[in-house]
């Protein structure tokens, strides 16, 4: 086979938004928004078409139905938060930019799924800050076509609700979110010793 043919391929010019210099490796990622910025659930539901779409979204196991996971990031749903959180432990959330939501995966064990909670909830008020509830999330592994090797790593879900210091600034606030993620991370994935501790995550903590 000859190899004198070279590819003359080559980055487009920079033009309009785009320029070159931000190019970099990555996998798929798909983008939905509403032109006139309305919030409607039928970006999420157009989202998760796109999601369900792209073959590839980075590392692929050996099963093709075990990967390196995928997901949608949103704005807060507000209203949906505040039914939810009413509805799991009876508590009405402040008005949005003054309470933070975030997504955990815990241990499967129980003992170490509750350390882990423990600590969070140390460092929450640690930073001045008032956790107001936790929420166990929705799942439904048995028919999600999840294969052998995602099931046996599978974590706990858990969705927690932190109220921020009164006077606090929205800027200060997600500041202080930050660290709650930073110290909890350090003291439970580095340095607990706990036998799951790399089930322990958080996935997102934002107000």
């Amino acid at each position: 086979m000859s190899r004198t043919h070279q590819s003359t391929w080559k980055r487009p010019e920079r033009s309009g938004l785009y320029d070159p210099a931000f190019e970099h490796e990555s996998c798929g990622v798909g983008f939905v928004a509403q032109i006139k910025g309305l919030r409607s659930h039928n970006i999420m539901q157009d989202a998760d078409v796109i999601l369900r779409n792209m073959d590839h979204r980075g590392a692929c196991g050996c099963e093709p139905n075990s990967g390196d996971g995928a997901g949608i990031l949103t704005a807060l749903p507000h209203e949906f938060l505040t039914r939810v959180a009413q509805e799991s432990f009876s508590i009405e959330l402040p008005p949005p930019g003054r309470y933070a939501a975030g997504v955990i995966f815990f241990p499967s064990d129980k003992a170490q799924r509750d350390h882990c909670r423990q600590i969070v909830e140390q460092r929450i008020l640690e930073q001045g800050q008032r956790l107001m509830g936790w929420r166990q999330l929705p799942t439904a592994s048995d028919v999600a076509d999840l294969g052998p090797t995602a099931l046996r790593s599978e974590p706990v879900m858990e969705q927690l609700f932190i109220a921020a210091d009164d006077g606090l600034s929205p800027d200060a606030f997600e500041r202080q979110l930050y660290r709650i993620r930073k110290r909890a991370t350090r003291d439970l994935r580095g340095e607990s010793g706990l036998e799951q501790r790399q089930m322990f995550y958080i996935c997102s903590l934002s107000s």
